[in-house]
């Protein structure tokens, strides 16, 4: 990754990052950070990228000018071994900051790593955003402990409400939290990168690996294969779509806790295991349709990859899908929550080619609106409006530091 400023930022600031998770992991919130740390750097702001080391042989990248990554203690995260959460380390970012003081903290995840910036943070009296990315309190009814769900959500507020500002994803989401009692948030959209994201990535030899000849219909889902992605709903889906059009093939991408469960109900699945870069992008591309039933998502970045690869998308009403699908013009919503009315449209997906192809061009028309340098732009603006708000207002400041 270059440290070189290619955008001007209208004042370069110094930037601490605090994250549980980072490429090379795997997921929605790793991809997207590591689109605004490259856009933050290309813009000439000085970061600081606090993570876990994610291996005993992981080393930080080295330093520049512009650039300083540390790396803190971490475990890995229960039922996903290849993810690790950081462990507390609120001396360690306190001697940090002390030593080299940032204009402003952006935690991008709530666990022990978050809590600990966010202390950190305060205690120095640092302005602070965080990123509302996970719901992990809808996550708690897919594995058993749905009694969990009010306390998380209790949890994040008060970790969330103690910053100057959080940035959500979406207009919906936004509404949904404030009523909830969540403050100052910030609607910042998530981009795609729609030039690898393409679908002339189409790739017949992949196809025929999949078992799919030249007239064979491919549907896909992409993401971790887990409880809370619903993949039970796309398998249903699959097979209603089947019945009217037995010649479909169903690939799943990914892995995850529920990969033997799955392959078990539905052995005639393709299961691609875990892909990124290229051969992720020729995936998309190789498939016809993408079905996508989670109802969990604060985003889903795997709904924008699919649009901008040309797919007709099938999916709740809900996140990106909710923001960017028009039903029947760049793709297909069902009301949340209503699975029935999920399966109907799925058995019907194929019936009509033409409409098939014309809600393709159209989703890749949208998801080119979804540019990572607007994006970057608006999360830049979300810093200076911190700092701006924390000039305007010493005296609210003072008592938010002082306060817990």
């Amino acid at each position: 990754m270059t440290a070189m400023p290619t955008h001007q930022a209208a004042r370069a600031l110094k930037i601490a990052l605090v994250t549980e998770t980072y490429p090379p992991e795997v997921n929605g919130v790793a991809a997207t950070l590591a689109r605004v740390v490259q856009g933050l750097r290309e813009r000439g702001h000085h970061l600081q990228l606090v993570r876990p080391r994610q291996s005993p042989t992981d080393q930080p990248e080295p330093p520049s000018e512009r650039w300083q990554e540390t790396l803190v203690r971490g475990l890995p995260v229960p039922r996903y071994p290849e993810l690790r959460m950081g462990l507390p380390a609120t001396r360690q970012l306190t001697r940090l900051w002390q030593a080299q003081r940032p204009d402003v903290v952006h935690l991008v995840t709530e666990g022990p790593l978050g809590w600990s910036g966010l202390r950190a943070a305060r205690r120095l009296g640092l302005p602070v955003v965080s990123d509302f990315r996970t719901n992990f309190h809808a996550y708690t009814r897919h594995y058993g402990v749905g009694w969990l769900g009010r306390p998380m959500e209790a949890w994040l507020r008060h970790f969330h409400n103690r910053t100057d500002r959080t940035m959500v994803p979406t207009r919906r989401l936004a509404q949904e939290l404030e009523a909830r009692g969540f403050e100052r948030l910030s609607v910042i959209a998530r981009g795609v990168d729609a030039q690898r994201f393409n679908p002339v990535h189409r790739d017949n030899t992949l196809r025929h690996l999949w078992g799919a000849e030249d007239t064979t219909h491919v549907a896909l889902c992409v993401g971790r294969l887990a409880p809370e992605k619903n993949l039970d709903m796309v398998i249903d889906a699959w097979r209603s779509l089947q019945r009217r059009h037995p010649d479909t093939r169903l690939v799943l991408v990914g892995d995850g806790p529920d990969r033997a469960r799955l392959r078990q109900r539905c052995p005639e699945a393709v299961f691609a295991g875990t892909l990124r870069g290229d051969d992720l992008a020729k995936a998309y591309a190789s498939a016809d349709i993408f079905l996508f039933a989670s109802m969990t998502e604060t985003f889903g970045n795997v709904v924008a990859e699919a649009m901008a690869s040309g797919l007709a998308v099938l999916a709740f009403d809900h996140a990106a899908a909710g923001e960017l699908i028009q039903h029947g013009h760049n793709g297909l919503i069902a009301p949340l929550g209503q699975t029935e009315a999920f399966l109907n449209i799925a058995s019907h997906l194929l019936d009509n080619h033409d409409r098939l192809r014309h809600m393709g061009r159209y989703a890749r028309v949208t998801a080119q609106s979804l540019d990572w340098q607007r994006i970057v732009a608006g999360v830049e603006n979300e810093y200076h409006a911190t700092l701006s708000s924390r000039v305007a207002a010493p005296a609210d400041v003072s008592s938010l530091i002082q306060a817990h």
